[in-house]
């Protein structure tokens, strides 16, 4: 999505409401936890800069602000540098440390909660879900050349082992291809009854987006055991001119059995826009089916993606279940959900400390909008609601890097004061804060010059 265009620029807003809930959750879960243990709360905003309106009541100014993009709480002799009363009981610093780690911790556990809740209203409510996705592996097409193509994995083959995951479903597959980009990993599939075990290089591509595994690793999956059947077909276009109707029944193209569209436009983008031949089987009211023969010769034009070769047609989804669970099921399967990506957001913030994930594959809010944006485009609410569990989880998760000015870096001074039974000296502390200020000001600039590469307008584009 390049920036600067009127769907870059409606991502703006859609950012500020998304973010701006997920870190009002996070400073209210700080401010009840201070109300809690009777530390004074000087203010509770809604946005930053110039107060717009507000009202005090307790000794709380609550205020809105003019920039409406999350909010903040002043807590009395929070902040070092701050002017101390060692006698005034209502001050963050005259608290005992275990209130001051509670008061700390609450506001990530709040964007844990919530990244909980929303799940589990997701299970609860309707989630819909791709059969394939949760299903072993199966090769549907294997783009020659490709880092797939080099283990030996042909079509008809199962993935059974890539990376440390034992019989991985195709979410696992994607998740792990993405953490091992530029890198060699263990992997396995079974050929003709046989396991394979090799290595597979994770050889990405080079584009200024994400990273796209039927693109990048080469490899489709079986998304249904029924061949493509066509829905509707776009005026003007190849399908139309062979003469493709709707619900023909897509068996074969150049004598290759494909299952998707996905695997359909995969193969045609290797074949380079070369004429090809749809083998369809075509069965009108009251008469046998019969097989034809059309030839096509695919168009380079716009897709979902940016342009990509094609001939002109949709597709029947592929078979997908819908899940209403019960509260104790919805809350078990939010667990699960969390504690997975969790573990995954840990392990790509470990492979970023050794060096084996580039720094390139982290977004900036640029990057975070790009995606608030694309779930907004999408139908429904499902997927802006799994966008902000996602986004609620790493706020979370990156609040607690014992990191100072973080959440985490408060908690490691206080575990450290603990230890020696004493407060450290408010000045040290102060330009630790400094530092560690500019440095994560540096960090940010580079992942959003990183984020600012990958969307200007006209950059290369498969």
């Amino acid at each position: 999505m390049p920036l600067f265009t009127a769907s870059g620029l409606s991502a703006i807003p859609q950012l500020g409401v998304v973010l701006g809930i997920m870190v009002l959750v996070h400073e209210f879960g700080h401010f009840a936890a201070a109300k809690l243990c009777k530390v004074r709360v000087e203010a509770f905003a809604i946005g930053f800069g110039r107060k717009l309106i507000g009202f005090t009541s307790g000794g709380t100014s609550y205020q809105i602000n003019l920039l409406p993009l999350g909010g903040y709480v002043k807590m009395a002799g929070e902040l070092p540098g701050e002017s101390h009363n060692s006698e005034d009981p209502g001050e963050f610093q005259n608290h005992p440390r275990w209130q001051r780690v509670i008061i700390t911790l609450a506001g990530p556990i709040a964007n844990f909660i919530l990244s909980l809740g929303l799940m589990t209203g997701l299970f609860m409510a309707h989630h819909e879900v791709d059969d394939y996705v949760s299903q072993s592996v199966v090769a549907d097409y294997v783009s020659p050349g490709s880092s797939m193509a080099k283990t030996g994995i042909q079509p008809g083959d199962s993935i059974v082992h890539i990376d440390s995951v034992e019989n991985p479903d195709w979410g696992d597959v994607e998740q792990r291809a993405a953490l091992d980009v530029n890198r060699r990993t263990p992997f396995s599939y079974v050929h003709n009854g046989r396991r394979v075990d090799t290595m597979l290089s994770v050889d990405f591509a080079g584009r200024r987006d994400d990273f796209d595994p039927s693109k990048d690793l080469g490899i489709v999956p079986v998304m249904q055991s029924a061949p493509v059947e066509v829905s509707t077909l776009e005026p003007g276009m190849p399908a139309v001119q062979a003469g493709l109707q709707p619900n023909d029944i897509v068996t074969a193209i150049d004598h290759e059995h494909l299952h998707s569209v996905l695997a359909l436009l995969a193969y045609l983008k290797d074949q380079a826009g070369k004429p090809a031949v749809l083998t369809v089987e075509r069965t009108a009211p009251g008469a046998a089916p019969k097989t034809l023969t059309l030839q096509v010769t695919p168009v380079y034009a716009d897709a979902q993606e940016g342009k990509a070769w094609r001939i002109g047609f949709t597709a029947v989804a592929p078979p997908s279940h819908v899940d209403h669970l019960s509260l104790g099921q919805a809350l078990s399967a939010s667990a699960d959900y969390n504690v997975r990506n969790s573990k995954l957001i840990f392990e790509v913030l470990q492979r970023l400390v050794t060096r084996q994930v580039s720094v390139k594959s982290l977004s900036s809010p640029i990057g975070i909008g790009v995606q608030v944006h694309q779930a907004f485009e999408m139908s429904g609410w499902l997927p802006i609601i799994q966008t902000m569990a996602m986004i609620s989880l790493n706020l979370g998760i990156f609040n607690l890097l014992p990191i100072p000015i973080l959440d985490g870096g408060m908690i490691l001074f206080l575990a450290i004061e603990s230890l020696i039974r004493r407060d450290l000296n408010p000045r040290f502390k102060e330009r630790i804060y400094q530092v560690a200020f500019v440095c994560i000001i540096l960090f940010a600039a580079v992942v959003i010059f990183n984020d600012i590469t990958k969307f200007l307008p006209g950059h290369p584009r498969p």
